[in-house]
């Protein structure tokens, strides 16, 4: 095992906060294997590299020779997450939860190493629970602790509605680490709050109270808004490697070092030289975030399709091929009363635009082709025998060849 000083390097790269980092230090030195804790409520079926951090510092703790316990929050997703939530989250079925939950962990293992990663289930003693255990429970926290939380402080001036079921969230997630004698627990910088809920909370049942470690929240691939489905700039596990490796290299030169540090599988001492390296200019970016793409690619695929989707990106964007493995769409080409067809409507369809709206916004902007030849601003309509066959393209990476 590491010096107790290299295993806080590796633990404090790209993390957000460590409370308490001498605590930290102080279970280091006892020489023996921590409970590295994660709870994951399966609100979502798929997952993209911003849900990942906190699992690739789990699977950094795993590398360290410490053991990673993940709490499948089964339990806690029937309550609902109010993090960062300026309204009461909607609950979930137990079937939505147990389905989510089967993705989650098929997504999730190909981070971690399986063999070394324990997994629980919080429905297993949070469901189990009757009222003395609940109440008792609820008696090591008061409400104004609970309304010190920044969304349901702001929520609470700003006489939004806050429901009594969602102050039980910090409570039953604080349980968890009790439950399990967790010593550290990981989560996103927003929850700060409920990890340290469950530090507060093992100190007074008599445990020893867990390190919080957050993890800042990763920007998209436009480099400003924190990764999205809903913005568009999110980068998924499950994603074609093709696609995977466009999207890396079209993140911003400056969030390169993040997400080499958040996102890559690469030692953080490697990382250290990228970064020295960037910044005396004696690497070149370019050569950078094709490295960065390549080891994302290969995280989640293998090493062979990352160096062919490196290629794939050298005969789009350098020759300017179009690539060959495009979706092929079955559009319908009646024309309207002009004698055109809505284009806006086939992009939506064809799944190259989430709406129609959308899709007239990029043929403005100049980002919508037609067999190579970008539409004009305003041309929603076009002549049918224009699109019969076509290949049509949005932006730089969505095909789609019309049949």
């Amino acid at each position: 095992m590491l010096s107790v000083d290299e295993q806080l390097h590796i633990i404090q790269s790209g993390t957000f906060e460590i409370k308490p980092l001498d605590g930290l230090k102080k279970k280091l030195e006892k020489g023996k294997p921590l409970t590295i804790k994660l709870g994951v409520d399966p609100t979502s079926p798929d997952l993209h590299i911003g849900h990942a951090v906190p699992l690739r510092k789990l699977r950094q703790f795993q590398d360290l020779g410490h053991n990673v316990t993940l709490i499948i929050g089964d339990g806690t997703a029937l309550i609902g997450d109010p993090s960062g939530r300026n309204s009461t989250r909607p609950q979930l079925t137990k079937e939505q939860v147990d389905k989510n939950a089967e993705t989650y962990m098929a997504q999730a293992m190909k981070i971690l190493d399986p063999e070394r990663t324990t997994v629980r289930h919080n429905r297993d003693w949070i469901l189990s629970m009757d009222l003395d255990d609940l109440l008792s429970l609820l008696s090591n926290f008061t409400v104004a602790r609970i309304l010190e939380r920044d969304d349901f402080n702001n929520r609470y001036h700003s006489q939004q509605p806050i429901a009594l079921h969602e102050f039980l969230y910090p409570v039953m997630q604080a349980y968890d680490s009790v439950v399990i004698d967790a010593d550290v627990e990981l989560g996103g910088s927003d929850q700060l709050f409920n990890l340290l809920a469950g530090r507060e909370l093992m100190e007074k049942m008599g445990k020893e109270p867990q390190i919080c470690l957050t993890m800042p929240l990763l920007e998209g691939t436009d480099g400003v808004r924190k990764m999205s489905k809903s913005y568009g700039n999110y980068v998924g596990l499950t994603d074609a490697a093709n696609d995977m490796f466009g999207k890396v290299m079209s993140i911003p030169d400056e969030m390169m070092v993040k997400y080499y540090r958040l996102a890559s599988t690469l030692p953080v001492d490697e990382i250290d030289a990228i970064e020295a390296g960037l910044k005396n200019d004696t690497l070149h970016p370019n050569k950078v975030k094709r490295a960065l793409a390549r080891n994302i690619v290969a995280a989640y695929h293998s090493e062979e399709e990352a160096v062919e989707a490196e290629a794939a990106f050298d005969r789009q964007f350098k020759q300017h091929e179009i690539p060959e493995d495009i979706a092929e769409f079955a559009a319908d080409l009646t024309p309207n009363d002009e004698g055109k067809v809505y284009i806006a409507k086939i992009l939506a369809d064809a799944g190259l635009c989430q709406s129609a709206g959308e899709a007239r916004r990029m043929i403005d902007q100049g980002g919508v082709k037609v067999n190579g030849e970008a539409l004009a601003a305003k041309e929603y309509n076009v002549a049918p025998e224009k699109l019969e066959g076509a290949v049509l393209q949005v932006g730089k990476r969505k095909f789609a060849k019309l049949v």
